[in-house]
């Protein structure tokens, strides 16, 4: 995919790891809010594309100082992040060949609508960053309003891609993901019977329903007739479920 979004997440996986502290990392989560008082960033584009694409950061972000002691921490944020948005920029440029730039860069109040959740982790901490991408083609034209007005209703399979309907038996497999931990080989090599190895998430967050690679669900354990079960709390949107299967089409 070359979306500005897609440009934007390669961009920031790279800049995160050399301007933060404590080996940084980047994944992708189920949506969840920021707290309103956390702070925003966004991004006007112009150019063959248009819109806006607006970073809301967890405001304990700015309890930690991954960029520094000493450093302003909001200040550190916004270049950063800026930084991120006019190299996202160059990157859309080499991938499509179509002309992008960022306009302006300023704070602005926390999206309630996003685009993509992500997680930024480091060591044991972990905080929460929505995305939203209103960047379009800039020749795109608005919805007629006759069109706005009508009624819409929740997207069915069909209608998100053509001939899906020919894949709903398609057997994909499915996997519960407790948590992860990265430890060094010589740990592991040490594991024995009764050792306990701490995960990355309490005990009270959910689970997430892995399908080919990408999270589509998230809830609590249970158990069915003495199996594991799953109670899905949270689901992806159709269209990022349905892009668990990709490689299908």
């Amino acid at each position: 995919m070359n979306t500005f979004l897609d440009c934007w997440i390669s961009v920031a996986w790279s800049l995160f790891s050399q301007a933060l502290a404590g080996e940084p990392e980047i994944e992708e989560s189920l949506p969840k809010e920021v707290d309103a008082a956390g702070f925003a960033f966004t991004a006007a584009i112009t150019g063959d594309v248009a819109g806006r694409f607006s970073v809301s950061l967890d405001p304990a972000l700015l309890d930690v100082p991954l960029l520094g002691e000493g450093v302003d921490q909001r200040t550190g944020w916004e270049e950063l992040l800026r930084e991120v948005a006019v190299s996202a920029a160059g990157e859309y440029l080499a991938r499509t060949g179509k002309s992008c730039r960022v306009e302006a860069f300023t704070e602005t109040p926390v999206e309630g609508k996003i685009s993509m959740a992500l997680q930024l982790k480091a060591g044991t901490n972990a905080w929460t960053i929505l995305v939203r991408d209103d960047v379009r083609a800039a020749c795109d034209k608005s919805t007629p309003k006759d069109a706005a007005a009508a009624p819409t209703s929740p997207p069915s399979v069909s209608s998100l891609s053509s001939g899906v309907e020919l894949l709903l038996d398609v057997e994909l497999e499915a996997t519960l993901r407790f948590g992860c931990r990265e430890m060094p080989l010589g740990e592991v090599l040490e594991l024995g019977p009764g050792d306990v190895v701490e995960l990355d998430r309490h005990v009270s967050d959910p689970v997430d329903l892995i399908v080919g690679g990408k999270i589509v669900a998230g809830g609590e354990v249970v158990l069915v007739n003495g199996n594991f079960g799953l109670r899905i709390t949270e689901v992806a949107a159709p269209r990022k479920r349905l892009e668990s299967i990709r490689c299908l089409f």
